[in-house]
């Protein structure tokens, strides 16, 4: 089904990428806390368009699809806008472009790997990095609007998060690679 609940879930999360770039431009304050707001609401719906499709046997082609587009869609559109105002300028950029740099590669490693029918888990450590990433943007995008220090924190999360990134990605490329070096039937070296 198309439009069961984890999928209007997973739908939700790209529809509030605008309102939560939109309320960080408008005036300082309370826009940031209410950008902040919406984007935590539409990560925590990561965790509950999961659930419910597991506990419902609500799980989709759609959703499957879907699911980690969203995600990264949320997390690159807070990641630019961050840099671009400012937030994260010189060397705090690199923890944004490894983040982003990451999602790339296991997109399409995911993709690679979906054409030989072998499937690419998400580890455990791999929702831990998610889980500091979000909260680190969050922080960012609220940043002084609550307190100096809660921006100072995000910087450390997002680096935090952005080790986490080379690890989990560095994991994905290993077991990508030994599928890489197989030979396939039919073609020379």
């Amino acid at each position: 089904m198309l439009f069961n609940l984890p999928n209007m879930l997973t739908l939700s999360r790209i529809v509030a990428i605008p309102l939560v770039v939109g309320c960080f431009w408008l005036d300082r304050g309370w826009a940031q806390w209410l950008s902040m707001i919406l984007f935590v609401i539409a990560a925590v719906t990561d965790w509950f368009d999961g659930y419910f499709a597991r506990r419902y046997h609500q799980i989709s082609r759609f959703g499957r699809f879907l699911d980690p587009i969203a995600d990264k869609l949320l997390v690159a559109a807070a990641l630019v806008m961050l840099v671009e105002v400012g937030t994260l300028s010189g060397v705090n950029v690199l923890a944004a472009l490894i983040i982003l740099a990451r999602e790339i590669l296991v997109s399409g490693l995911r993709e690679f790997l979906a054409e030989l029918r072998v499937g690419l888990p998400v580890s455990a450590l791999a929702k831990w990095k998610t889980a500091v990433q979000m909260v680190a943007i969050a922080a960012l995008l609220v940043g002084d609007a609550a307190s100096p220090w809660v921006t100072h924190v995000g910087v450390v999360l997002i680096w935090i998060a952005a080790a986490l990134t080379l690890i989990t990605g560095y994991d994905y490329l290993q077991t990508g690679l030994r599928h890489m070096a197989e030979d396939v039937p039919g073609t020379q070296k």
